[in-house]
C-alpha cells in the first residue's frame, strides 16, 4: 500500500520531486541516473539505538509491544550526487529481529547505498509509504517488507537536490 502524491494536490511537492518520492523501485538507482555517477554515502551515525514510540508505530507494532523497549540497528547518512552539498538525508532502521541470517549484512553497509542490497534481486518490494513536508524538505518514509523482515527507511530531499542540474 503506498501513498502517491499527484501534481493536482495543492500541497504537492515540486513536480521534479514526484517521481523520486513515488518510485516503487530503487531510489538509489534513480539518484545515480540523475547524478551521472555512483552515489556517495557519508554516515553521520551507525549503531544500536532504542526506538521512539513513533518509530515503533511506524514499524507496525501495536498494543503492549509499544510499551517495551525496542533496540534496532540505525544508520543515518547523507547521500551526495554530483554536488558538494548532500541531496538526501536518510535514516534506515533495522529492528534486531530483522537482522537474522543473510540480513545481518545490513549492519555492515558502511558507505554502500542500501538500495544496492535491498533491490539486488527484485525491482520492487512490498511497502507502505507516507510522504510529508518537514522543516528540512520533502520526506518519504517507507516500511519495506524485505523477505519477511521489516525495514523502515526515511529519505528527506534537501534543497541542494532541487537546485542540482537535471
Amino acid at each position: 500500500m503506498t501513498s502517491n502524491l499527484c501534481c493536482s494536490d495543492p500541497l504537492s511537492p515540486p513536480i521534479e520531486l514526484l517521481d523520486f518520492l513515488n518510485t516503487e523501485g530503487s531510489l538509489t538507482a534513480m539518484l545515480e541516473v540523475k547524478a551521472g555517477q555512483p552515489l556517495r554515502v557519508e554516515r553521520s551515525f551507525e549503531g544500536y539505538r532504542l526506538l521512539s514510540l513513533a518509530q515503533k508505530k511506524q514499524l507496525g507494532m501495536q498494543g503492549t509491544a509499544l510499551n517495551r523497549p525496542l533496540l534496532a540497528w540505525v544508520r543515518e547518512a547523507q547521500l551526495y550526487g554530483n554536488n558538494v552539498q548532500p541531496w538526501v538525508q536518510a535514516q534506515s532502521i533495522f529492528p534486531l529481529a530483522s537482522l537474522k541470517g543473510r540480513a545481518r549484512r545490513l549492519q555492515q553497509l558502511k558507505s554502500t547505498p542500501i538500495g544496492y542490497v535491498l533491490f539486488k534481486r527484485s525491482r520492487t518490494l512490498p511497502n507502505q509509504r507516507s510522504i510529508q513536508k518537514t522543516a528540512d524538505g520533502w520526506q518519504r518514509q517507507t516500511l519495506y517488507d524485505w523477505y519477511g523482515r521489516n525495514i523502515l527507511i526515511s529519505e528527506t530531499f534537501l534543497a541542494a537536490f532541487l537546485s542540482s542540474a537535471t
